[in-house]
């Protein structure tokens, strides 16, 4: 079932260009826009891509990462006006199109190849 033409056009607009080609498994780093008060401030979370969801506007994509021993995750709108860039770190080589395996993991085993 698609979309109305006019909600299209309208989600067109505000869809970002700036936003690198990352896939599955790729090592990024999101500069996400924290606001405190009156003051704005850039948080920096890299992780690896682990899932992708959704299509235009609403298209979402979750990192995960570990630090000091524990497993984190964050899911990202692609498009937030929150979200400053995306860098992509490093490319990885995988089979699967979510990688939740990655969930339980620690040390060598949450490593991801690189693709060369």
């Amino acid at each position: 079932m698609s979309k109305n033409p006019i909600i299209q056009e309208l989600e067109k607009e505000a869809l970002k260009t700036d936003i690198p080609e990352f896939n599955i498994g790729d090592t990024v780093k999101v500069h996400t826009r924290i606001i405190e008060g009156a003051k704005e401030r850039i948080q920096v979370f890299a992780g690896t891509v682990i899932a992708r969801k959704g299509t235009g506007i609403s298209e979402t994509f979750s990192l995960h990462r570990v630090a000091y021993g524990e497993g984190m995750e964050r899911v990202f709108v692609l498009n937030s006006p929150r979200i400053a860039r995306i860098e992509l770190m490093r490319r990885g080589k995988v089979r699967r199109a979510k990688l939740y395996y990655l969930r339980g993991t620690a040390g060598k085993a949450a490593k991801v190849k690189a693709r060369l």
